[in-house]
């Protein structure tokens, strides 16, 4: 594949008219006015990924409540006729032992299969072509690299999206959403496979865990539904970290994206082999992170997680909707400081739109580069 030509720009998002660029103490939701799936890097910047579903596009802002005057590269844009030239989602930028990559989930035809497969999923299954793939930085900084096509991830030929590294010191692990089988079409799981370099997934098909079934009355959708598994998903896990116990967590989406019922679920591995899926431990009791109806924050979910500039305080960064009746076009993204229990688990706070106060350290960083 030729180099794609990779450009930046800085550009206005006019219309947030709820984050403000200045050295205010206090910010509101949402941080960006449109957009799903956010995941975030903070190093000299934050860098945030997203889904815009026809390229993989970078944000870089210097502080973390204010993308109004982001920084933009157009990291890859994918040719036309692959299997991954459509329908691209939940991009997330990783560094792994000095490289930067790219790893994301596209089709090859705008989730429209031919009759002939959907025909062998026992629900409709317009995702049933999605797969993981990788792409490589060509530098050690994110933002001047060029990002190349590297692999597709083996995930056996069967659906696969919403895919993140989970990093432990027994190796490296591909965490995803996937189906019992090729055309199973519901549940959505969480699986785990073993890989023994970022774009090598060294597990075989037998081998491969499925870590969290969404069998909870609030990881299904409608609410509790019982007739059958359509529309019941776990998806969106993310690795989350207490540097203070050591604690390793994975935070992960359950129901449905485009309902006021999506919400967070909470898997901690409490023993020493991330393949063993008797290693987790599921928060199986509610949410951890759910709708606020009081103040019109629905659909909350696909969480990724950062530091204040001075490092002294976590953040959350997720999407959600203030309207539940218009589905995935609502969404927003918005981010809120998060706090830990006593056992070390996180304390999430109540999703909403604030005003809250800003990062520790935001008004002095802001500062420096000014």
């Amino acid at each position: 594949m030729a180099l794609l030509a990779l450009f930046t720009l800085s550009v206005s998002f006019l219309t947030l008219s709820t984050a403000n660029f200045n050295t205010s103490d206090t910010y509101t939701n949402p941080i960006l006015p449109t957009g799903a799936d956010p995941w975030i890097r903070y190093g000299n910047y934050y860098y945030m990924t997203y889904t815009t579903n026809d390229n993989i596009t970078i944000l870089r802002s210097s502080i973390l409540t204010d993308w109004t005057n982001a920084d933009v590269k157009l990291a890859f844009e994918p040719p036309p006729g692959q299997n991954y030239s459509t329908d691209l989602w939940a991009p997330e930028l990783h560094n792994i032992a000095g490289t930067w990559y790219i790893i994301f989930t596209a089709d090859p035809n705008y989730d429209s299969p031919p009759p002939e497969t959907d025909m062998l999923c026992n629900f409709n299954c317009p995702a049933v072509n999605h797969r993981m793939y990788v792409l490589q930085g060509s530098t050690s900084d994110p933002w001047t690299s060029n990002y190349t096509m590297k692999a597709q991830l083996n995930t056996y030929d069967q659906f696969a999206i919403d895919g993140t590294y989970f990093q432990h010191t027994t190796g490296l692990y591909h965490v995803y959403s996937c189906w019992y089988s090729a055309y199973e079409s519901w549940p959505s799981n969480l699986c785990i496979t073993k890989m023994s370099d970022p774009w090598t997934v060294e597990s075989n098909v037998t081998e491969r865990q499925i870590l969290s079934v969404p069998t909870q009355p609030w990881e299904r959708t409608p609410y509790g539904r019982m007739q059958n598994d359509r529309l019941s998903s776990n998806e969106g896990p993310e690795q989350l970290t207490n540097l203070k116990t050591g604690q390793q967590f994975i935070i992960y989406s359950a129901a449905r994206s485009d309902n006021r019922n999506y919400c967070l679920g909470q898997l901690e591995l409490v023993g020493d082999d991330p393949m063993n899926n008797q290693d987790w431990r599921k928060n199986n009791e509610n949410c951890v992170f759910y709708q606020n109806a009081l103040q019109h924050a629905y659909g909350v979910g696909h969480a990724s997680f950062t530091t204040s500039p001075d490092g002294t305080e976590d953040f959350i960064v997720y999407h959600g909707m203030e309207d539940p009746y218009s589905g995935w076009s609502a969404r927003n993204i918005r981010t809120q400081k998060f706090t830990w229990n006593a056992d070390g688990t996180p304390n999430f706070p109540r999703p909403g739109y604030g005003p809250y106060a800003v990062p520790s350290g935001q008004n002095t960083s802001m500062s420096m580069m000014t």
